[in-house]
C-alpha cells in the first residue's frame, strides 16, 4: 500500500466517490480488526463487537476526514488507528458509568401486594393471568406492553412492529376486548 495511492484514494473520497470509500475500506479495515482484536475488554462491550466498533470508525472518520493531510506513509493508517483508540476509551468510559448487571431471582416474591394486585384483588389477578394466557402472542404482547408495562403507543408501535401508534392502539383495544371476553365466559 502507496501513501499516494492512499492519498489518491482520499481526494476521490473527499469529491463524494463512493468506490474509492469501498476501495480505502478494503484497504484498511484487515490491517485495523487485527490491531483491536482483544483491545475492546469484554465487559465493555454494549451490542457491538469490536468489529463492528472499528468498521463504524473507520467509515466515520473517512466521512470527516477533510483536514487531514497524510505526510508519509502510512499516516492515514496511524490516524484511523488513533481514531479507533479514542473509541475504545469512549466504549470503556460508558461501560464504566453503566451500572453492572445483577441478575434478577425470579423466585424470590414480594412481601407486599403488588398496586394491580390491591386493586383487583388477588382472585381476579389469577383469572387475568389464566386469561391473558390463552390469548394469541400478539394479543398478550399488546395487552402487557400498554397495562403492565405502561408503554405509550408510540412506543408499542415500535415494539409490536406497527406502522404507527393509532395502529398499536387499536391492536391494544382489540386485544382488551378478546381479554374481557375470555375472563367473562370463564375459558
Amino acid at each position: 500500500m502507496d501513501a499516494e495511492s492512499s492519498h489518491e484514494l482520499l481526494t476521490r473520497v473527499r469529491a463524494g466517490d463512493s468506490v474509492a470509500l469501498e476501495q480505502l475500506l478494503a484497504r484498511h479495515l484487515p490491517r485495523l480488526r487485527r490491531w483491536a482484536s482483544g483491545r475492546l475488554p469484554k465487559w465493555a462491550r454494549d451490542r457491538e463487537d469490536t468489529d463492528d466498533l472499528v468498521q463504524e470508525t473507520v467509515i466515520q472518520t473517512l466521512r470527516k476526514v477533510e483536514t487531514f493531510e497524510p505526510r508519509h506513509e502510512g499516516a492515514l493508517q496511524a490516524y484511523l488507528r488513533q481514531a479507533l483508540v479514542n473509541r475504545i476509551r469512549d466504549a470503556v468510559r460508558r461501560a464504566q458509568r453503566r451500572p453492572s448487571a445483577v441478575p434478577i431471582d425470579t423466585n424470590m416474591e414480594g412481601d407486599e401486594t403488588s398496586p394491580l394486585e390491591q386493586a383487583i384483588g388477588r382472585e381476579s389477578l389469577d383469572r387475568y393471568d389464566a386469561a391473558l394466557a390463552s390469548l394469541r402472542d400478539e394479543d398478550r404482547e399488546a395487552i402487557v406492553a400498554r397495562i403492565e408495562l405502561g408503554l405509550t403507543y408510540e412506543e408499542m408501535a415500535v415494539t409490536l412492529g406497527k406502522p404507527s401508534g393509532e395502529a398499536a392502539r387499536v391492536a391494544v383495544r382489540r386485544a382488551l376486548l378478546r381479554l374481557a371476553e375470555v375472563m367473562r365466559d370463564g375459558r
